[in-house]
């Protein structure tokens, strides 16, 4: 209880900022001003109750859902995320792969062309070599005595025989480098070759995985879209079930056709039409909130409060001098030391109607809307059950089954005396005893 007070309190403490422009509230300090606000600003806790087959269960079971879903869609965009990453560098292997096969692919053509171009000075180096023979021993081959008794001299034999040996030896010499250059262009075209082959299966292995990494992004984008319009249709849907919400909120506290009695102080300040219910003048005339009206309550003014009439109504006109009660009107539940129950068919007349706050363990939903839009709970005094009259209530006519009517103060949060028809299973009650 002590850590929902806390809890309660420091809520409380942040809405100050919100209510200092009124003209009471500027003349109370903070202290004050946590103890004044017992109907207007009853403390609510942070998690919101749980009741089956609800508007707000259904709102709280979408925005759950919708939490869920963008927790996966979290983890969708960050493996989507990876997974880009992973196309990006397959994508970057096998640009590179491609560059590297077709610098090979180009060397291969040239390889190519080196081999076609030694063929063709070996064809020419032979036909040479070939001529020259044909030219040696075809014509006549002179003997080494003939050749040199026809020279002109010694120098001319050994010349002419010089050069031959010249020809025939750069000849040879030429076919022999040209020969072992054509064996290495074509050892360098199988190495070529082989090295396309690992190039070209290697990019099929990256074509493949790239492929396999895209069709996962596909599909996780596609998931996410999915989760995009899963989130937006509970979105839409949560608004449509809020409106619904609001229209019932609307209908809780139905307001009833009333005629107070004549000995009400039509001009009392508390009064707008439906006259006092009896509240004390002076409390009624006075500022909301300037005088305090509930004992070991904490001293603040509290008058025109809901808790200051339900207070006043139970223990003055019920004569339940040993009630005892703490806190805000939505805390009321938890502080009385009556018992507290659900509607039976105990319930009386002069009984508290409570309203609860937003609290977890309340045994009824709170539907009560303040005039910021929070849930604060709210008590009233039960004046008719279902079935009887009320003087002055709908020209004599009984209350509706399933409802009470009750009398409050502070109802329309602007500290006036009203009365209400109330759904009894929104309600909690004090019996007097």
């Amino acid at each position: 209880m002590m850590k929902l007070l806390i809890n309660q309190t420091k809520k409380m403490l942040q809405k100050i900022r919100l209510f200092r422009h009124l003209p009471i509230i500027r003349r109370l300090s903070n202290m004050q001003f946590i103890v004044v606000i017992s109907c207007f600003l009853a403390g609510s806790v942070a998690a919101p109750m749980v009741y089956a087959s609800t508007l707000q269960d259904q709102i709280n079971s979408l925005q759950a859902q919708n939490s869920q879903t963008e927790s996966n869609l979290n983890s969708l965009q960050l493996q989507a995320a990876s997974y880009q990453d992973a196309v990006n560098q397959l994508q970057s292997q096998i640009y590179s792969l491609r560059l590297a096969i077709q610098a090979n692919e180009a060397k291969q053509v040239d390889l190519q062309q080196q081999i076609q171009s030694s063929d063709q000075q070996i064809a020419q180096q032979k036909q040479i070599l070939g001529s020259y023979i044909k030219a040696i021993y075809v014509g006549g081959q002179m003997s080494t005595v003939e050749e040199l008794a026809t020279s002109k001299s010694l120098s001319d034999f050994v010349d002419s025989q010089t050069y031959r040996n010249a020809v025939q030896s750069q000849i040879q010499t030429t076919l022999a480098q040209i020969t072992a250059l054509e064996a290495q262009l074509k050892t360098q075209q199988v190495q070529v070759t082989q090295l396309l082959q690992t190039q070209n299966t290697q990019q099929a292995q990256l074509d493949a995985e790239e492929s396999q990494q895209a069709q996962l992004l596909s599909y996780n984008q596609s998931q996410q879209a999915q989760y995009n319009q899963q989130i937006a249709a509970n979105q839409s849907e949560i608004a449509t079930l809020k409106a619904e919400q609001v229209a019932a909120d609307a209908a809780i506290a139905k307001t009833v056709q009333y005629q107070p009695p004549s000995n009400q102080n039509a001009q009392a300040a508390c009064n707008n039409g439906e006259g006092t219910g009896g509240y004390p003048l002076a409390w009624c005339n006075a500022y909301q909130d300037a005088i305090p009206t509930i004992p070991n309550d904490g001293g603040s003014g509290d008058n025109r409060e809901c808790t200051s009439y339900a207070y006043w109504y139970f223990t003055s006109i019920e004569h339940q001098s040993g009630f005892n009660v703490s806190g805000n009107a939505g805390w009321w539940w938890e502080t009385s030391n009556y018992p507290v129950t659900t509607w039976n068919s105990s319930v009386k007349d002069g009984a508290i109607g409570i309203e609860p706050s937003s609290s977890l363990s309340a045994p009824v939903r709170t539907y009560h809307t303040s005039i910021d839009g929070g849930y604060y709970g709210h008590v009233m005094i039960v004046q008719a059950l279902p079935g009887e009259s009320y003087p002055g209530f709908n020209n004599g006519q009984a209350v509706p089954s399933g409802d009470v009517l009750v009398s409050s103060m502070n109802e329309d949060g602007q500290g006036h005396f009203q009365l209400n028809l109330w759904p009894v299973n929104y309600l909690l009650f004090i019996n007097p005893q």
